[in-house]
């Protein structure tokens, strides 16, 4: 089992209940810690898999799929570095609708509604593109430019309406797409967090690598 608050140290902070004594302290973990993958890691891709997340999966099911343990799912997220994942993870179907229905009020917003304009991909009679597609254009805009090759100056309005649902779709779509740690590389990333969960001696709070103890304590360090 590897559940990730538990690889959290702890420490212990003068209690504030009502009954305490002075001396009295509360023993909880150290939040403030949070674990990374190590930047030689992260920025090499030959490290990860591309996954794209199916249906209503969570984090705790990927990480069952690929690691045999739902309890990494903490891998999931700092892999790609998802610290909410209310609103970096995708939702249910069921979630999203209802997201949708509060955000725009009523179907008819929803489905009709144009949220933007884009373009659609323009190229001239020799292939070489002028206007890329997906740029965000003002609904009344267009384009003019000579092509070489018939000889003629060329108007184009190249504008697509993308509506409420589409932009929003797409927007949850692209949280589908994410990276997994490939499995022969997990026991570097749970050694490197038990290191990072570690705390260091010297400092008058330093009690052991897992407790620090103080009134207000450094509890980064």
């Amino acid at each position: 089992m590897s559940n990730y608050f538990q690889r959290l140290p702890d420490f212990e902070y003068v209690s504030r209940l009502p009954d305490a004594k002075i001396s009295d302290y509360i023993r909880v973990k150290n939040l403030f810690k949070r674990g990374v993958l190590r930047e030689d890691i992260f920025q090499n891709l030959s490290f990860f898999t591309k996954y794209e997340i199916k249906g209503n999966d969570r984090p705790d099911n990927v990480a069952a799929e690929f690691y045999g343990d739902s309890t990494l799912d903490w891998v999931i997220l700092i892999t790609n570095n998802i610290i909410n994942i209310q609103s970096e993870w995708p939702m249910s179907q069921t979630d999203f609708d209802a997201f949708l229905l509060d955000k725009y009020g009523n179907y008819d917003t929803l489905y009709s509604g144009i949220h933007h304009y884009e373009t659609e991909e323009v190229k001239n009679s020799e292939n070489v593109v002028i206007v890329p597609a997906g740029l965000q254009v003002e609904s009344n805009y267009s384009v003019t430019y000579y092509d070489f090759l018939t000889d003629t100056q060329v108007t184009k309005t190249p504008i697509v309406q993308v509506t409420n649902y589409e932009y929003e779709e797409r927007l949850e779509n692209d949280k589908r797409n994410i990276f997994i740690l490939k499995p022969r590389y997990l026991n570097v990333v749970l050694d490197d967090m038990e290191d990072m969960m570690t705390y260091r001696e010297g400092s008058t709070q330093y009690v052991s690598g897992t407790l620090k103890t103080a009134e207000n304590i450094r509890l980064f360090q």
